[in-house]
């Protein structure tokens, strides 16, 4: 019996005369995950795309689990493959359903008749294939309201498929289909789960992380890099543009007032990764800031570090959230268990006793004054080191 993928579409469906250029994407990026676990047909129909194993090598089961996490997917079936008349389709249901029904005590069918040229409409079909299934698992029972297991007739263009039960897709916008996105990435849990939802709203990402060598050692870029390759998995392919900022610490420690530290640096960083992300066509900014989780997340600590942007934008996706809300999609995304090792962050360097909670911008600027802010800015830009993060699917 032959299996086959159905990845349904999201919000996809509302684009309405840019459609296409959505599905383009979509199916694009899916043929590309699928090509790393063997020889398979990827194609669209019908808000839909196939995904169908061409030979007994291709890695079923693998495809599975790269398909769903997929942007732009919100839900995926298994299913078997039959033609569309109803000998056929009872044939498959009597064969292909009981395996995913065992241990379980309900069940319901539902049926999408999407060629209207078959002879039982959607009510007659689910009718029939229940009390198929009944046929050969009779101490199942029907329940329309609650189910343990949803059993699904498709009636397509291709053909008829059955399947029983749905993998949660991603959701979500395809990469890239919104632009690119420089993301500010630490070692912390917040950055790479700031760095995942931006890319869930079809945001093709780059990244810049901030080290300060020997201050922070290999092992901190280590992490950074680990964590790009699990936000990768989702997002794809990353580049992570590494900065040296130890120059400019050793600098605000010599000449500036030390609550002040924070705030400088932060504004140095946001300069930086501007510059970065109009060398590499990135469009925004995005970091992982919560409102008012530490003194540099403060409504008026962001505007004076805001200040230090000239025209990119800046994204803030996990703004409203508390931490523990962060941490749950950390979570599921991979990141969090390498987010909580103990090894150094530059922002950690050199961290003041009594950091500004409420600056004010220009006693900020009397500071940032007191060094030669574009020529430091421009030193850092010469230390860029530039890693290519290859998604593993």
């Amino acid at each position: 019996m032959k299996e086959i993928l159905l990845c349904k579409y999201g919000e996809i469906v509302l684009k309405g005369a840019n459609r296409k250029y959505f599905e383009d994407m979509l199916c694009r990026e899916m043929k590309k995950r699928a090509k790393a676990y063997g020889n398979f047909d990827v194609y669209r129909s019908q808000s839909t795309i196939y995904i169908e194993p061409l030979d007994d090598f291709a890695d079923f089961e693998g495809v599975c689990v790269a398909a769903s996490k997929v942007f732009g997917i919100v839900a995926l079936s298994r299913a078997a493959v039959c033609e569309k008349n109803m000998d056929s389709i009872r044939k498959t249901a009597r064969e292909y359903i009981p395996a995913f029904l065992d241990g379980k005590k309900t069940f319901k069918v539902e049926s999408k008749r999407s060629d209207k040229t078959f002879p039982l409409d959607s009510m007659e079909l689910s009718r029939e294939i229940g009390g198929e299934i009944l046929s050969v698992c009779p101490k199942m029972s029907v329940d329309v309201h609650n189910p343990d297991v949803v059993v699904r007739v498709e009636v397509r263009e291709y053909g008829a498929y059955v399947s029983a039960g749905r993998i949660k897709g991603a959701g979500g916008m395809p990469i890239g289909t919104n632009g690119r996105g420089l993301l500010l990435l630490s070692g912390g849990i917040d950055s790479p789960v700031a760095g995942y939802m931006m890319a869930k709203r079809g945001l093709k990402i780059e990244a810049v992380h901030f080290e300060s060598f020997p201050y922070t050692s290999e092992k901190a870029r280590e992490k950074v890099l680990d964590l790009a390759k699990q936000v990768a998995t989702y997002a794809g392919d990353i580049y992570v543009h590494v900065v040296s900022l130890t120059h400019i610490q050793e600098e605000l420690v010599k000449a500036c007032d030390e609550d002040y530290f924070t705030l400088l640096l932060r504004r140095y960083m946001m300069t930086i990764a501007e510059k970065i992300a109009k060398q590499h066509g990135c469009g925004t900014l995005i970091t992982g800031e919560s409102l008012g989780q530490v003194a540099s997340q403060t409504m008026k600590a962001i505007e004076v570090t805001d200040a230090a942007v000239k025209e990119t934008p800046v994204f803030r996706p996990c703004i409203g959230m508390d931490k523990e809300e962060i941490v749950q999609i950390a979570r599921k995304i991979g990141t969090f268990e390498t987010s909580i090792l103990p090894f150094e962050d530059c922002c950690t360097v050199f961290t003041p006793k009594h950091p500004k909670t409420r600056p004010e911008l220009e006693k900020v600027l009397v500071e940032e004054r007191k060094l030669d802010f574009d020529a430091l800015v421009e030193e850092a830009l010469e230390s860029v080191d530039t890693v290519r993060i290859v998604a593993e699917y």
